[in-house]
């Protein structure tokens, strides 16, 4: 038996008449808007930050991966808007959640964004509303923390308003899958929920994946990001132990992934990066504790993963003292690339911060160059790193560097110049090789 209110939201959805509020206009919140808008949907798109309404409503974007000429589309012909005003929440006939969860200094989850967000829903909620998070989190989120939070409201969650979970899939710069192309995993603890939220998605993505509850597609999300840190982690190990025997970890890896079969390849780094990857295994071993259950192997992946700038900072200092009987004291060292990953502007968690802050730490200085940002923002994590800008592509300024780290492998990078030119060239991405850079300065870490 379906309620009128799941009636009639279904009923605007499959003729186009549902407007869409997308809560969060970031790295996920605007491509998913893009999406929606470009499949004709009217978005309209909420976020704290001013400058990002401003821009929207002008027709600008403010990611690079995210063309301008798509946005100015969009708000020219009437649907996109963006605003600041929370209290606009109820006009919206579904609101699809993405906000930040990151983790506390105790590597416990943080769901301030969700609960302040979820507030900020329940002051506005109306009958015939669907709310759907997007953002990382712990199996049980939806359930425990926010469908009691609205239905305190006294509307109740499945009849008068619906709720799901839907984890974003983002590769932040990935040429071949952008949101309109990947599958959406979609949960509900009821069908009506359920159905409403397929429909939805249905709209403007291409395949949708519904799954038995909101808790399983929660699962779902930190799944896929602890099978990748899990792997990078094993890398990572290997790397180590294939350097002590002269083995080369990338021609081993080249190698492993020419068998068709039973095997992916996964690189290793100076760190994990991006908001995933580093964030979500803690997620789910906080959650773990409250079943008595204990994800040693997942915790050492961490370990590992986290002790890899460490690694590198070791390594650079050893070749600093053999080559021209210096350490890191005093050194000048230009850290190339801050993003996260290649070809992106995206700095979340990205191991260069932490890179900059331990060469800082032993007494020399960190300037970065990235072609992709100019200016690191305002990070909590990294205080002493805020608003530092980077330095100009100059190979006589470059040549000045006691060391150059290569952290992150952006393309377009002259990296044949830069092993001809810089004094030293520490290379954690295998970018000189690929480039069939003259290895003579360059030390792989």
């Amino acid at each position: 038996m379906t309620s009128s209110a799941h009636s009639t939201l279904l009923s605007r959805l499959q003729s186009n008449a549902a407007t869409i509020g997308i809560v969060g206009m970031g790295y996920v919140g605007l491509p998913l808007a893009i999406a929606f808008g470009e499949a004709g949907c009217r978005i309209l798109g909420f976020d704290l930050d001013q400058a990002k309404t401003d821009d929207l409503n002008g027709g600008r974007s403010y990611i690079k991966h995210v063309a301008g000429e798509r946005v100015a589309a969009l708000q020219s012909a009437g649907l996109l808007e963006a605003t600041s005003d929370m209290a606009r929440l109820g006009e919206p006939d579904a609101l699809l959640i993405c906000v930040p969860t990151p983790l506390t200094r105790h590597l416990e989850p943080d769901l301030s964004y969700v609960v302040s967000t979820t507030e900020m829903i329940a002051r506005c909620l109306r009958r015939g509303q669907i709310v759907i998070l997007e953002s990382t989190t712990y199996p049980g989120t939806t359930t425990e923390v926010m469908t009691p939070a609205l239905e305190a409201t006294g509307l109740k969650a499945g009849v008068d308003f619906f709720i799901a979970y839907s984890p974003e899939r983002e590769d932040p710069g990935n040429p071949d899958f952008s949101t309109a192309r990947i599958p959406k995993v979609v949960g509900a603890d009821d069908p009506a929920s359920r159905e409403i939220a397929t429909t939805l998605y249905g709209l403007a993505l291409p395949h949708t994946v519904p799954v038995s509850s909101s808790a399983t597609a929660e699962a779902v999300k930190i799944t896929e990001n602890i099978f990748r840190a899990v792997n990078i982690a094993l890398v990572n190990e290997l790397k180590v132990v294939f350097e002590a025997m002269d083995v080369d970890i990338w021609e081993v890896i080249d190698a492993a992934k020419t068998k068709p079969f039973g095997f992916m390849p996964f690189y290793p780094g100076p760190g994990l990066g991006g908001h995933c990857i580093p964030i979500d295994p803690f997620y789910l071993t906080w959650k773990a504790r409250e079943y008595n259950q204990h994800t040693r192997f997942i915790e050492l992946a961490g370990e590992i993963n986290s002790a890899m700038p460490d690694r590198v900072i070791a390594v650079m200092a050893e070749a600093l003292d053999r080559r021209f009987s210096r350490g890191l004291n005093g050194a000048r060292i230009l850290v190339l690339g801050v993003a996260y990953k290649k070809n992106i502007e995206d700095i979340r968690e990205s191991p260069s911060l932490r890179l900059m802050e331990l060469i800082e730490a032993r007494g020399g200085k960190a300037d970065f160059y990235d072609p992709h940002v100019a200016q690191i923002d305002n990070t909590r994590e990294h205080p002493t790193l805020n608003f530092r800008e980077g330095v100009a592509w100059d190979l006589e300024a470059i040549a000045a560097y006691d060391a150059v780290l290569i952290s992150t492998d952006h393309d377009g990078v002259d990296y044949p110049a830069l092993a001809r030119t810089a004094r030293l060239v520490i290379d954690t991405r295998n970018a000189c090789v690929r480039a069939a850079a003259d290895m003579e300065r360059v030390v792989r870490a």
